[in-house]
């Protein structure tokens, strides 16, 4: 193939100082690098040589709000807005909002798109509620799609289990988000993960059903996608390539790249996931 403007839409670049005990040491569970990737997260900057290394032209960097399970509270947002100032073309802020919260949450998303945030990320079983459940009690929610939805700003929305301790997998079926893509049609919905690893089929009925929803492959590792995935070509214009690192359990940005590079899938797929469907998303990658 062609050299690529990869995009991995999928990163967490996060205030690692907020974290939970009982989330830090699930996070620490056997990696070596723990210690260094610490230290990148209190130095975000630092994250860009980790690109130029991997050969990534971009990345998504996801935050979100999770106080009570997670400890990320909205400074998340004032972080991830001035990591990416550092490098606009380079790094995608996604921030979070509280569902839960006092307040408005469509103001809450216009104070996001006024710090430069990009997108929300919404993370259903650590944020404790479920996609649809404005229309089960909290009406809230409905207004932060919906201000995203007239903002045109992404909302990409967690699905498939968690391991994290206290996480709410009850919430993780990407189901819900049926009623999200009836309701706004005119969101921009990523399922992340595409529901792994119990619900594949319900995100690929999603995709299909939903002219505006995307899903990302990060949390899957690449070898696997095949067979977790098989009808992938068929909405292969949809899927955005991810990694979730450094996530538990996922290797390096370039580990995962390469991996996925050395699948049985035409160069045509390939170019869409790593470089032209994140293009049409989010604007044209630079060249690195």
């Amino acid at each position: 193939m062609e050299p690529l403007r990869i995009t991995d839409v999928h990163v967490h670049v996060q205030p690692w100082d907020q974290l939970r005990p009982d989330v830090r040491a699930r996070m620490a569970k056997g990696r070596s690098d723990f210690a260094q990737l610490e230290r990148m997260m209190r130095d975000p900057t630092s994250v860009l040589d980790v690109m130029d290394e991997a050969g990534i032209a971009r990345i998504g960097v996801i935050n979100y709000v999770s106080p009570g399970l997670m400890g990320f509270t909205s400074d998340v947002n004032p972080y991830v807005a001035g990591l990416a100032r550092a490098a606009p073309d380079r790094l995608i802020p996604f921030g979070g909002v509280d569902p839960t919260g006092d307040g408005s949450l469509s103001d809450d998303v216009e104070r996001l798109r006024d710090l430069g945030v990009r997108a929300i990320k919404f993370h259903p079983p650590h944020q404790e509620i479920a996609a649809n459940a404005y229309r089960h009690g909290l009406p809230a929610l409905a207004d932060m799609y919906g201000r995203a939805e007239e903002l045109g700003m992404p909302v990409m929305v967690h699905t498939g289990t968690s391991i994290f301790p206290g996480a709410r997998n009850v919430y993780a079926d990407p189901l819900a988000l049926d009623d999200v893509g009836v309701d706004f049609p005119g969101l921009v919905v990523i399922l992340a993960h595409l529901g792994r690893p119990l619900w594949p089929d319900a995100s690929f009925f999603l995709l299909r059903r939903h002219p505006n929803f995307w899903g990302d492959v990060s949390g899957i590792p690449p070898k696997g996608l095949p067979r977790y995935f098989p009808r992938l070509e068929a909405v292969a214009d949809k899927l955005l390539w991810g990694t979730d690192w450094p996530g538990p359990m996922v290797p390096g940005m370039r580990a995962n790249l390469d991996d996925f590079l050395a699948l049985d899938l035409s160069d045509d797929v390939k170019r869409k996931l790593l470089q032209d469907n994140p293009d049409r998303l989010f604007g044209r990658a630079p060249a690195i």
